[in-house]
C-alpha cells in the first residue's frame, strides 16, 4: 500500500524510523526493536540507509522487506544520493520489487567525509524523478522547518522543495524540530507556495544530551528556553531526562494534534520503550 494513500482519512498518521545496525553488530539486533514497534501499530516504519553507503553490504532493504512481509508493517526504505549511481540505484529498486517494498524516501543524505559522495544525482528532486521512471513507488521527500543547513534562505529552500514535490514526490516527512511554531510557519508558507501534499513532522524524544546536541549541530535545529532549561536540569540524571524527553515530545505531538498536523513521524533511535511511552500518551489523540 502507498504510504499517500494513508492519509486524507480524519485520523493524524503515526510513524516510526529505524536505522541499520553499526557494521560491528549483527542485523539480528534490531529485530527485536521492529518486533517492539510493530505491536504500538504504527501507519509505518522507515528505514534509513545504511551506514557507509556500501551498496554490497547495504541491510535497509533486509530490514524493510522484514518489516513488510514478517511483521505485516507497512515499510518505508531510505534511499541516497550520495550514496547512488544511476546504477546502483536501478539494482536497488529490484531488490525493492523483490521484497515487495513499495514506498521509498528520497534523499540528499548527508555527506561523509571519509567517503567521497557518488555524483549522479546532485539533488533529491533528480532522485524522485529517476524512481517515478523506474517503477511504481509511493515516494516520499524530506523537508526542513528551519531551512536547510546548506540553503542561502527560506524561499530558495521552500522553491526546491517545490521541484520535488513537482517530480513526483507524494508525501513529506520534516526534519527533527522542537519548537511548533517553527513547524506551522513553515506549512503556513509552502502551502502558499503551492505544495498542497500531507506532511509528517518528526519528532525525536530527547534520551541523551549528547545525542541531541549532534543531532542539532547536523540539522540546525533551535533550541526553545523550555527545552535547553529541560536539559541543563536534567542532564547528569539520566533516566530524569529519559522521563522529562518523553514528556517534552508528547506535549509537542498533542499540541501538533490540536493544529491539525496530518502526521508524526518518531524518531525512534531504536529505543521502543520511548516508542511505547509515547504511543501510550497520545494513543487515543490519533
Amino acid at each position: 500500500m502507498k504510504i499517500s494513500e494513508k492519509f486524507g482519512k480524519g485520523k493524524t498518521v503515526l510513524s516510526f524510523e529505524v536505522f541499520p545496525p553499526k557494521k560491528t553488530s549483527s542485523i539480528e539486533t534490531v529485530y527485536s526493536t521492529i518486533e517492539q514497534l510493530t505491536d504500538l501499530k504504527p501507519a509505518y516504519i522507515s528505514v534509513t540507509y545504511g551506514a557507509g553507503g556500501n551498496l554490497a553490504n547495504n541491510s535497509t532493504c533486509e530490514i524493510a522487506s522484514a518489516i513488510k512481509n514478517k511483521y505485516n508493517t507497512e515499510a518505508m526504505a531510505h534511499v541516497t544520493c550520495v550514496n547512488c549511481t544511476k546504477s546502483d540505484l536501478e539494482t536497488i529498486l529490484g531488490r525493492f520489487r523483490e521484497a515487495n517494498i513499495e514506498n521509498i524516501l528520497a534523499l540528499r543524505g548527508d555527506i561523509n567525509p571519509d567517503i567521497p559522495p557518488k555524483t549522479d544525482f546532485k539533488y533529491a528532486s533528480e532522485l524522485v524523478t529517476f524512481i517515478k521512471e523506474h517503477g511504481d513507488f509511493g515516494i516520499s521527500g524530506a523537508c526542513y522547518p528551519e531551512v536547510h543547513a546548506e540553503a542561502p534562505d527560506m524561499v530558495t529552500d521552500i522553491l526546491n522543495l517545490k521541484k520535488k514535490v513537482d517530480a513526483g514526490a507524494e508525501t513529506l516527512v520534516t526534519q527533527l524540530f522542537f519548537d511548533n511554531r517553527a513547524f506551522y510557519d513553515f506549512r503556513d508558507k509552502v502551502r502558499i507556495a503551492g505544495i498542497n501534499v500531507p506532511i509528517s513532522a518528526g519528532i525525536m524524544p530527547v534520551t541523551n544530551k549528547n545525542q541531541i546536541e549532534r543531532m542539532v549541530s547536523m540539522c540546525g535545529a533551535s533550541l526553545p528556553q523550555k527545552f535547553t532549561k529541560m536539559i541543563q536540569k536534567y542532564e547528569f540524571n539520566q533516566e530524569a531526562l529519559i522521563d522529562a524527553g518523553i514528556a517534552y515530545a508528547a506535549d509537542q505531538i498533542v499540541d501538533l494534534i490540536s493544529n491539525g498536523v496530518e502526521g508524526i513521524h518518531l524518531y525512534t533511535m531504536n529505543n521502543p520503550y520511548v516508542a511505547r511511552k509515547i504511543t501510550d500518551l497520545i494513543g487515543k489523540l490519533l
